[in-house]
């Protein structure tokens, strides 16, 4: 009786072991150039496919040379807000990141630290000034001024029917001189998605 018992909990246990085995999270890698539309939101894809247009655009654009022209000198970027006015959670930070680095290691457009960064670097510079050798000591007062705010937003329509509907975005981006307020640049990228059997939101 008591081998009986026995054997069947050790049946229970291995089906139990089987059964969470079934259930354990499954991860595969897969390559970040890879198209995976899942819930057919905004993904990874949607944000490499802005930053590679709003990069190819910007710096062959003509507002740098013109600036160059007038200033002799590169022109010096801040990022500003960039406005999520569509109706779902976008981070804009993942393309706004693409096109600052690629300002800065193209060596044509310079990047100065935004707002939120700024104050660390400042809290530093009072440590550096009590605490630095002479020598070392980086002074106040001594910031790159920008020379063009980035500002944008993104904008969402939804046409939705049934089990069906279309999701489009319009990313725009606008360099405003801060001299003067002209928009030296203006890029813009058109996405459409087609999903059947949406799940409204």
């Amino acid at each position: 009786m008591i081998a009986k018992k026995k054997a069947w909990v050790m049946v229970a246990a291995v089906v139990a072991a089987v059964i969470l085995a079934g259930c354990s999270t499954q991860v595969k890698r897969v390559g970040v150039e890879e198209v995976r539309d899942i819930s057919g939101t905004w993904n990874d894809t949607d944000s490499r496919l802005v930053s590679e247009e709003m990069i190819r655009d910007s710096l062959s654009g003509g507002w740098i040379d013109r600036f160059g022209m007038t200033s002799k000198k590169a022109p010096a970027v801040i990022i500003g807000n960039i406005r999520n006015l569509s109706q779902e959670h976008i981070n804009t930070n993942t393309f706004v990141n693409d096109l600052e680095r690629a300002f800065v290691n193209s060596g044509r457009v310079d990047v100065v630290a935004s707002k939120n960064e700024r104050g660390d670097i400042r809290e530093e510079r009072v440590d550096m000034d009590l605490n630095a050798s002479e020598a070392s000591r980086k002074e106040m007062g001594k910031e790159a001024g920008a020379d063009f705010m980035l500002i944008g937003s993104i904008n969402t329509i939804i046409d939705a029917s049934d089990s069906e509907q279309v999701r489009f975005y319009q990313v725009d981006l606008t360099l405003v001189s801060l001299a003067d307020n002209r928009k030296a640049w203006n890029g813009q990228k058109k996405l459409k998605k087609d999903i059947k059997n949406a799940k409204f939101r």
